[in-house]
Protein backbone atom coordinates (compact mmCIF):
# COMPACT_ATOMS: atom_id res chain seq x y z
CA UNK A 1 0.00 0.00 0.00
CA UNK A 2 1.30 3.29 -0.98
CA UNK A 3 0.39 6.25 1.67
CA UNK A 4 1.70 10.01 0.61
CA UNK A 5 1.97 11.96 3.98
CA UNK A 6 0.75 15.71 2.80
CA UNK A 7 4.06 17.21 5.07
CA UNK A 8 8.31 16.95 4.91
CA UNK A 9 7.92 17.25 8.85
CA UNK A 10 9.38 14.47 10.45
CA UNK A 11 7.25 14.24 13.36
CA UNK A 12 4.54 13.41 10.79
CA UNK A 13 5.82 11.20 8.58
CA UNK A 14 7.66 8.89 11.32
CA UNK A 15 4.03 8.83 13.04
CA UNK A 16 2.36 7.63 9.92
CA UNK A 17 5.40 5.26 9.15
CA UNK A 18 5.14 3.76 13.10
CA UNK A 19 1.23 2.74 12.19
CA UNK A 20 1.91 1.81 8.66
CA UNK A 21 5.54 -0.06 9.32
CA UNK A 22 4.37 -2.36 6.63
CA UNK A 23 3.81 0.24 3.95
CA UNK A 24 5.57 2.46 1.59
CA UNK A 25 4.73 5.90 2.94
CA UNK A 26 6.41 9.28 1.58
CA UNK A 27 6.45 13.05 2.81
CA UNK A 28 5.64 15.04 0.20
CA UNK A 29 5.54 19.34 0.67
CA UNK A 30 1.23 20.13 0.66
CA UNK A 31 0.10 23.40 1.35
CA UNK A 32 -2.79 23.23 3.92
CA UNK A 33 -4.78 26.28 2.19
CA UNK A 34 -5.35 27.73 5.49
CA UNK A 35 -3.90 29.69 7.76
CA UNK A 36 -0.03 29.35 8.30
CA UNK A 37 -1.34 29.70 12.28
CA UNK A 38 -4.47 27.90 11.81
CA UNK A 39 -6.82 29.98 14.68
CA UNK A 40 -9.84 27.18 15.43
CA UNK A 41 -10.50 23.65 15.70
CA UNK A 42 -12.27 24.12 12.15
CA UNK A 43 -9.72 25.70 10.66
CA UNK A 44 -7.24 23.27 11.51
CA UNK A 45 -9.87 20.33 10.84
CA UNK A 46 -9.94 21.47 7.07
CA UNK A 47 -5.75 22.36 6.70
CA UNK A 48 -6.03 18.23 7.59
CA UNK A 49 -8.84 17.43 4.73
CA UNK A 50 -6.98 19.62 2.44
CA UNK A 51 -3.52 17.90 2.95
CA UNK A 52 -4.65 14.76 2.84
CA UNK A 53 -7.29 15.29 -0.18
CA UNK A 54 -3.93 16.85 -2.37
CA UNK A 55 -1.90 14.12 -0.88
CA UNK A 56 -4.00 11.44 -2.73
CA UNK A 57 -4.11 12.53 -5.69
CA UNK A 58 -0.39 12.75 -5.96
CA UNK A 59 -0.04 9.70 -7.16
CA UNK A 60 -2.51 6.88 -8.65
CA UNK A 61 -3.85 4.26 -5.77
CA UNK A 62 -2.21 5.95 -3.12
CA UNK A 63 -3.35 6.83 0.18
CA UNK A 64 -3.67 10.32 1.71
CA UNK A 65 -3.00 11.32 4.72
CA UNK A 66 -3.14 15.12 6.16
CA UNK A 67 -2.16 16.40 10.06
CA UNK A 68 -2.31 19.79 11.01
CA UNK A 69 -1.67 21.73 14.07
CA UNK A 70 -3.21 24.47 15.13
CA UNK A 71 -4.71 26.75 18.00
CA UNK A 72 -8.25 26.64 19.54
CA UNK A 73 -10.43 28.69 21.99
CA UNK A 74 -12.09 27.25 24.35
CA UNK A 75 -14.11 30.53 26.18
CA UNK A 76 -11.32 32.78 26.59
CA UNK A 77 -8.62 30.31 26.89
CA UNK A 78 -6.35 28.98 23.85
CA UNK A 79 -5.61 25.22 23.60
CA UNK A 80 -3.44 22.93 20.89
CA UNK A 81 -5.27 21.12 18.96
CA UNK A 82 -4.65 18.76 16.09
CA UNK A 83 -6.55 16.96 13.72
CA UNK A 84 -5.60 14.47 11.12
CA UNK A 85 -7.30 13.51 7.54
CA UNK A 86 -6.99 10.24 5.82
CA UNK A 87 -8.30 9.98 2.39
CA UNK A 88 -8.19 6.69 0.41
CA UNK A 89 -7.93 5.88 -3.29
CA UNK A 90 -11.29 6.14 -3.81
CA UNK A 91 -11.67 9.20 -2.03
CA UNK A 92 -13.38 8.15 1.14
CA UNK A 93 -12.14 10.31 4.23
CA UNK A 94 -11.61 9.50 7.85
CA UNK A 95 -11.28 12.40 10.35
CA UNK A 96 -9.49 12.26 13.89
CA UNK A 97 -8.56 14.95 16.35
CA UNK A 98 -5.79 14.33 19.10
CA UNK A 99 -4.62 15.91 22.81
CA UNK A 100 -5.66 19.47 23.57
CA UNK A 101 -3.23 21.33 26.12
CA UNK A 102 -3.65 24.65 27.50
CA UNK A 103 -1.37 27.18 26.64
CA UNK A 104 0.01 29.41 29.21
CA UNK A 105 -1.00 32.74 28.42
CA UNK A 106 2.82 34.14 27.60
CA UNK A 107 2.22 31.96 24.66
CA UNK A 108 -1.01 32.37 24.08
CA UNK A 109 -0.37 36.51 23.83
CA UNK A 110 2.52 36.10 21.58
CA UNK A 111 0.25 34.27 19.00
CA UNK A 112 -3.05 36.85 19.31
CA UNK A 113 0.13 39.29 18.57
CA UNK A 114 0.47 37.33 15.08
CA UNK A 115 3.14 35.23 16.43
CA UNK A 116 3.16 31.44 14.80
CA UNK A 117 3.20 29.17 17.49
CA UNK A 118 6.79 26.95 16.13
CA UNK A 119 8.47 30.18 16.44
CA UNK A 120 7.05 31.33 20.23
CA UNK A 121 7.93 28.03 20.95
CA UNK A 122 11.51 28.02 20.17
CA UNK A 123 11.65 31.35 22.12
CA UNK A 124 9.86 29.69 25.33
CA UNK A 125 11.84 26.89 25.51
CA UNK A 126 15.33 28.50 24.16
CA UNK A 127 15.08 25.20 21.69
CA UNK A 128 15.49 25.23 18.05
CA UNK A 129 12.93 23.56 15.82
CA UNK A 130 10.90 22.73 18.66
CA UNK A 131 7.89 22.04 15.50
CA UNK A 132 10.07 19.12 13.94
CA UNK A 133 11.03 17.56 17.34
CA UNK A 134 9.05 17.67 20.65
CA UNK A 135 6.30 20.22 19.74
CA UNK A 136 4.90 22.65 22.30
CA UNK A 137 2.89 19.97 23.75
CA UNK A 138 6.57 18.33 24.77
CA UNK A 139 7.67 21.17 26.19
CA UNK A 140 4.64 21.93 27.98
CA UNK A 141 4.16 18.54 29.57
CA UNK A 142 7.72 17.97 30.15
CA UNK A 143 8.48 15.30 27.46
CA UNK A 144 5.67 13.24 29.19
CA UNK A 145 3.59 13.46 25.11
CA UNK A 146 5.80 14.95 22.08
CA UNK A 147 4.21 16.30 19.10
CA UNK A 148 4.95 12.73 17.20
CA UNK A 149 3.41 10.71 19.88
CA UNK A 150 -0.03 12.94 19.38
CA UNK A 151 0.02 12.58 15.37
CA UNK A 152 1.01 8.91 16.28
CA UNK A 153 -2.49 8.59 18.17
CA UNK A 154 -4.33 10.32 15.70
CA UNK A 155 -3.17 7.79 12.66
CA UNK A 156 -4.06 5.41 14.68
CA UNK A 157 -7.94 6.75 14.77
CA UNK A 158 -7.76 7.21 11.38
CA UNK A 159 -6.45 3.63 10.04
CA UNK A 160 -9.01 1.76 12.76
CA UNK A 161 -11.95 4.12 11.43
CA UNK A 162 -11.02 2.85 8.19
CA UNK A 163 -10.66 -0.58 8.81
CA UNK A 164 -13.74 -0.71 10.63
CA UNK A 165 -15.34 0.60 7.79
CA UNK A 166 -17.40 -1.01 5.06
Amino acid sequence: MKIIVGSMNPTKTQAVQAVFSADEVRGIEIQSDVSSQPFSDAETKQGAINRGKQSALFTENAFGIGLEGGVMYIESQLYICNWGALVTPTGKQFTASGARIRLPSIIQRELEAGVELGAVMDWYSQEKEVGKNAGAIGILTNGMVSRQGVFWHVVRLLRGQWEASD
